[in-house]
């Protein structure tokens, strides 16, 4: 697996996505069924509110050879803040809208 995550930029000055990719290379949490090798191809924002950014990153990803893009927890479920993105299902169905049903979506990380 080929992975792109896209994080909460308003959560990057206190994040740095440690846990993120340690759930990753564990193989925890939302990465317990993979059975192949996780390979990070990029690490990126949604580019901030409303998260209009994370569609052209994610394109992005893919075309550098991600076939999965996960949103991050801070996103999804808004850890460390305590708030998730209002904007979260518009983001992931606009990804999903631009690169179609053949790049897997994670909703989150931990």
């Amino acid at each position: 697996m080929k992975v792109g995550l896209i994080r909460c930029t308003q959560t990057e000055d206190m994040c740095p996505a440690t846990t993120c990719l340690k759930v990753m290379k564990q193989k925890k949490l939302a990465f317990e069924e993979i059975q192949e090798d996780i390979e990070v191809i990029g690490i990126n924002t949604c580019g901030g509110c409303p998260g209009k950014k994370a569609v052209t990153r994610a394109a992005e990803m893919v075309k550098r050879g991600a076939d999965t893009i996960v949103l991050a927890s801070c996103i999804s479920r808004g850890t460390p803040i305590g708030f998730p993105c209002p904007h979260v299902q518009t983001m992931k169905d606009a990804i999903i809208k631009k690169l179609g049903d053949t790049i897997k979506i994670i909703d989150y990380t931990h």
